[in-house]
């Protein structure tokens, strides 16, 4: 006969390891989505300065209406998530299972990570600059491209504060290894060392995990007045003994989203391998008509009115030739699983 020997379970609970969103508080503020599902900004275009001439009627230059690009913003992430703690299957594991502290699991380590791996995802796709590598960066060539995505904000007369560069722990050991680094002074040292946010090239780094970071994207860089990620829900709640359940219900609804600000666009930056950035779209005129042709599978995205397709809402899909003023074609592929296009103009 066997002998069946007692079983003991633990009071406490084994949690995976977590961490807070590596987003929240690196995004503007600046714009409301409360009460509605879409905001459309706009954005007024400035003219470039004439010679002022000393004599007539038209000193000033050609007179002519402020025009202005729109953006729509929808929310598209309405996310949620239900459990039940059976209060019998509670007693039978010594109480072990505490409504609330149960809910701040589920969301440390779903909900949070889901909503940054989103973000971080569409501030890639929808970066005003990607720009490519042919092979992984090494600790050599890391600090280079780096200070390459820096000077491209530079050239665009993004302000120097609130920059920030996400990169996984890989590209960190990279950047800590790098030998551009042996003359730094002891207090940058120290902090890139340790792997908590330390400085590159005037960006405060954002260490994230492997997972987080968008396929095939090494490194992006924003500024905290180009992205948003606003959230317009973010309820959780414990119900005791709701009908039908004999214990705790949990429930919790995420309703989010991420955005590239297209007037700030430059403001964000992307470093993701050259195998999966799409190739831009060719334009050919044929008097007044124009006909455009892409990579194969992918969607071409455009505007006649001088507009970046990518963030204006006067964009449309091709489906044939049609006419409009060559110049004032813009036009970017967009596939599933690949980056955009750089901008045909």
């Amino acid at each position: 006969m066997a002998v069946n020997l007692a079983s003991k379970y633990s009071s406490q609970i084994a949690e995976a390891f977590t961490k807070g969103s590596f987003i929240k508080g690196k995004t503007s503020t600046m714009f409301d989505l409360t009460g509605v599902k879409t905001l459309k900004v706009y954005t007024p275009i400035t003219v470039p300065e004439v010679d002022y001439i000393r004599e007539g009627t038209s000193r000033y230059g050609e007179v002519t209406e402020m025009q202005d690009i729109v953006q729509e913003l929808m929310m598209t992430q309405d996310k949620a998530f239900t459990l039940t703690i059976d209060k019998g299957n509670n007693l039978d594991q010594n109480m072990t299972k505490k409504a609330a502290d149960m809910l701040r699991l589920q969301i440390n380590e779903q909900s949070t990570p889901a909503a940054d791996r989103y973000a971080l995802r569409r501030f890639a796709e929808m970066a005003g600059t990607i720009d490519t590598v042919d092979a992984a960066p090494t600790k050599d060539s890391i600090v280079e491209l780096i200070s390459n995505g820096a000077q491209k904000l530079d050239d665009s007369m993004v302000p120097d504060g609130d920059r920030y560069i996400y990169v996984s722990s890989e590209v960190h050991k990279m950047i800590r290894l790098s030998p551009e680094f042996v003359g730094l002074e002891s207090l940058g040292t120290k902090s890139v060392a340790k792997g908590v946010c330390g400085e590159i090239a005037g960006l405060s780094i954002v260490k994230v995990p492997k997972s987080y970071m968008p396929d095939g994207c090494w490194f992006i860089i924003t500024h905290k007045s180009a992205v948003l990620m606003p959230y317009k829900i973010s309820d959780a709640k414990v119900h005791q003994d709701p009908v039908g359940v004999s214990g705790a219900l949990l429930e919790g609804r995420h309703y989010y989203d991420a955005f590239v600000l297209g007037a700030k666009c430059r403001g964000v930056y992307a470093l993701v391998n050259q195998e999966l950035k799409l190739a831009k779209p060719t334009a050919a005129a044929s008097g007044s008509n124009v006909t455009l042709s892409g990579p194969s599978g992918a969607d071409i995205f455009y505007t006649i009115d001088g507009t970046d397709p990518r963030y204006s809402d006067s964009a449309k899909i091709y489906s044939g030739a049609f006419a409009a003023k060559t110049a004032d074609v813009r036009a970017y592929a967009r596939k599933d699983g690949m980056y955009p296009s750089d901008l045909t103009a």
